[in-house]
This record gives C-alpha cells, structure tokens and sequence, in this order.
C-alpha cells in the first residue's frame, strides 16, 4: 500500500491510501475518491513533506591493503549471508518491503528484485533498502 497526499479543489488536505499509483488513477478517473471534509471528488495529488535523517560519518580509518582474492571471498561470505538469512520475495519486492514499513506483514529480511521506479517509489515512502549485486541462479537444464 502506498498513501498519498490529496487536495480537494476547495483545498482541504488528507491522506489517502492506494495499491500503487494505477489504483489511484484508477480511482481518481471514476470519481471514487472524495474529500472527507466537503464530499467534493475533484481530487488531485500533492507534494509530500518528508523527513531527511541526518546521517551518521563516521571517522575514516586507514584500510589495510588486500589482494583482489580477499574481496572476492568477502562478496562471497555476503552473497552466502543474504542468501541464508534474507527470504526471496522476487519480483514481489516493493510490496512486500511497502507492507512491512507499514506494519501490515512482520518485520523480516527480505530480498529480491526491483525496478528504477519502484525504487523511487521506495525511496519516496521511507523504506530503507540497499542494492547488493547478486550473481545471476544457475541456469536449469530443461
């Protein structure tokens, strides 16, 4: 789920919550949606305000040199570690990430794949996320 800010033309502000954008278009186009102080369904979407959480920087230490083996064994106990210890949602990411924030399913580590703009939308509604290269699956022998 998704909430959207909304105005009236008569002004009035309030939240609205939405499958995704389509659903609101959706919506909007047949006049399903009305504003709860004056009934009137000209609605529009607005601007959102959102909150930017300072980030933490922490001192920089000097790192000491490593081969190129080290990393690839470093990528490969991260790759084990998320494949161990996150579910595969697939393609499924942005709505299970959605309703978790917002406390429809339980809270757990999930993975799997999203497109630019479903990260935008991600991005926009405050879900914390971060993109780890994931070596492609095997290939089946069908």
């Amino acid at each position: 789920m998704i909430a959207f800010d909304l105005q009236c033309a008569t002004g009035h502000t309030f939240e609205g919550w939405f499958e995704d954008g389509k659903a609101f278009a959706e919506q909007q186009k047949k006049g399903l949606i009305s504003c709860p102080v004056c009934n009137d369904t000209s609605v529009s979407r607005i601007l959102s305000t959102f909150a930017i959480k300072k980030s933490f920087h922490p001192p920089q230490l000097p790192l000491p040199k490593k081969k190129p083996e080290d990393g690839i064994r470093i990528a490969e106990k991260v790759i084990e570690y998320v494949e161990k210890n996150f579910d595969d949602v697939g393609p499924d990411f942005t709505k299970e990430a959605l309703k978790i924030h917002y406390g429809v399913n339980e809270p757990r580590n999930i993975r799997g794949v999203s497109s630019e703009e479903e990260e935008t939308v991600l991005k926009k509604e405050g879900v914390q996320f971060f993109k780890i290269p994931m070596p492609a699956p095997p290939e089946s022998d069908s």
